[in-house]
């Protein structure tokens, strides 16, 4: 889990029931192990049999998952989760810029060295094993997309704000599916994102504010190039 996930829950409102919380889990994991798809058309009844919730529970949910772009409910239609389109992209990608902008100007000022050099240590050795490996398993990739993952949710944690917290988490569900569509790391394109994330943690281990931003800008905009193109 996190450390933006612990902050705020899986919803990122300290405010929701657990009831409520793990139906918003339900969601969004029922998205990332592609059970639900994007612009898949879904009726109420199948959604709450793929859930294993009440319809009540999905009821109260939907205005929620309307409001955060994550669906779109069609009167007498059905549910249409939200499609994976240029437009969608575009957006996703240039809020995560102005959100991890923050991260990075928070974690040069609290992030200690230790913790950076100890995400460098991680980044290298991976990057190691893919040198040292012909074809390595696809269970190697999945390790890679965690600490990726993890590095974002770390330089988020940085900024201690909630509200930021929060809506990077809702906009990552975005990144995560965008991912799982277009971009999932592979042997081409693990050393470039990986080679972004260093030279992040090369500027912010030289405290140069400057360099940050621009890393993380060119990392961000490097994975939205790579949606696009495909």
């Amino acid at each position: 889990m996190t450390a933006a996930h612990d902050r705020t829950g899986a919803g990122g409102d300290p405010s929701d029931t657990p009831l409520k919380k793990a139906a918003y889990d339900r969601f969004q994991q029922a998205l990332l192990q592609g059970r639900l798809r994007p612009g898949q058309v879904v009726s109420q009844k199948e959604l709450v049999t793929l859930l294993d919730m009440s319809i009540g529970a999905l009821r109260e949910l939907l205005p929620r998952l309307e409001a955060e772009g994550l669906l779109h409910v069609m009167p007498k239609r059905g549910i249409q989760i939200t499609s994976i389109d240029l437009p969608m992209i575009r957006d996703a990608f240039q809020m995560r810029i102005a959100l991890e902008r923050e991260a990075v100007l928070s974690a040069l000022r609290k992030m200690p060295d230790e913790v950076l050099q100890a995400e460098e240590q991680k980044h290298r050795g991976l990057l190691d094993q893919l040198t040292a490996r012909g074809d390595p398993p696809p269970e190697f990739f999945d390790q890679c997309q965690d600490i990726d993952s993890a590095f974002h949710d770390l330089l988020i944690s940085a900024t201690g704000n909630d509200l930021i917290i929060q809506a990077y988490h809702v906009n990552s569900i975005r990144i995560r599916l965008i991912k799982l569509d277009r971009i999932r790391l592979t042997r081409r394109t693990l050393p470039s994102a990986f080679g972004d994330h260093l030279a992040v943690i090369k500027a912010l281990r030289a405290r140069d504010a400057a360099a940050a931003v621009a890393a993380i800008e060119t990392h961000v905009r490097n994975a939205r190039d790579r949606a696009i193109e495909l």
